[in-house]
């Protein structure tokens, strides 16, 4: 109800909007509307009420909450339903099981803080109370197996081109699953999936976003950078989770009916890896070459000095 209300109000902004209308749309009484109103303003909301006018949202707290997010929401291509926690290990265990006691697709799990986040390869992922956006969606998109890794790729599309509308920021990709600043990651994406050998039960699309300024540890002071260092201002956690969910719902659909292909020329715009000489390790195999291109599944293909072309399906990167 309060995601509603806050929704409309927000939507109406900077006209008042009436308690009849809001009635109307809340489907409630107009005491339940002031009754959500005086919840809200203990909450930090500063909701302006006049008389034969009504209400106006005057201004709302960083409050990092489903609330925030799923207010922003209406119009998306999927049926997002938010759980949000102050504090998890990780999103993405949290979103496995939510999904094996029924939960649907668009189930979307956010954490204030990890204490256990990772990323690809059992790597430590920081994350901070206050400071970055830990998300995990669960999607059941009935595809192979082997085209599950594709949505990594089109989540990437999606977390830049959102994040670039919001702050500006041209965010840069590194195949497959990291997202750069000037050569500084500022998120990682890790992508894990439910199988039967011919199709795909689900996939969980993890999202860790450095957001807010924050003291990194153990080496990442100079590899890592927040959105907010890049952006030069103050940047809402609950508006960047919504505008990345927006976005990916419509990136979905798209890779949905077209599959990677419909989303390659977007992904080729935004890399950083292309033309690039790269050192690829596989299970503890390395070899060097230049990235040339991806094909219509994703897959890297790398030319090493013999001039034999070698597709990357998985494995690990660094650019030189």
């Amino acid at each position: 109800m309060k995601s509603k209300l806050l929704a409309v109000l927000k939507e109406n902004y900077p006209e008042y909007v009436s308690g009849e209308k809001l009635s109307g749309e809340l489907s409630c009484s107009r005491t339940a509307v002031w009754k959500h109103i005086e919840k809200m303003r203990k909450e930090g909301y500063i909701i302006k009420a006049v008389r034969n006018r009504g209400y106006l949202l005057e201004s709302s707290p960083e409050a990092f909450s489903a609330h925030a997010v799923a207010s922003q929401l209406s119009d998306a291509l999927l049926p997002y339903k938010i759980n949000f926690y102050r504090e998890l290990p990780s999103t993405q265990p949290e979103a496995q099981r939510l999904f094996l006691e029924g939960a649907g697709e668009g189930t979307v799990v956010i954490a204030d803080s990890q204490t256990s986040g990772r990323g690809r390869l059992g790597r430590e992922w920081q994350s901070g109370e206050g400071k970055g956006l830990a998300m995990s969606i669960i999607l059941t998109p009935g595809i192979p197996p082997y085209k599950a890794p594709q949505l990594t790729l089109a989540a990437a599309v999606s977390i830049v081109k959102a994040v670039n509308k919001m702050t500006g920021i041209d965010m840069e990709i590194k195949w497959p699953n990291d997202l750069l600043v000037d050569g500084r990651k500022v998120c990682g994406i890790l992508t894990e999936m439910q199988s039967d050998p011919d199709q795909v039960r689900s996939v969980i699309v993890g999202i860790g976003l450095n957001v807010k300024k924050d003291n990194f540890s153990g080496g990442l002071e100079n590899t890592a950078v927040t959105l907010e260092e890049a952006a030069g201002r103050e940047v809402d956690r609950a508006d960047v989770a919504a505008a990345i969910l927006m976005q990916f719902a419509s990136d979905y659909k798209l890779f949905l009916d077209k599959g990677f292909k419909g989303l390659k020329k977007d992904w080729e715009t935004h890399t950083c890896t292309l033309g690039r000489f790269v050192r690829v390790e596989q299970n503890g195999v390395y070899f060097t070459g230049k990235a040339e291109s991806v094909d219509d599944q994703g897959v890297l293909q790398v030319r090493t000095e013999d001039g034999i072309l070698h597709p990357v399906v998985s494995g690990d990167i660094e650019l030189s």
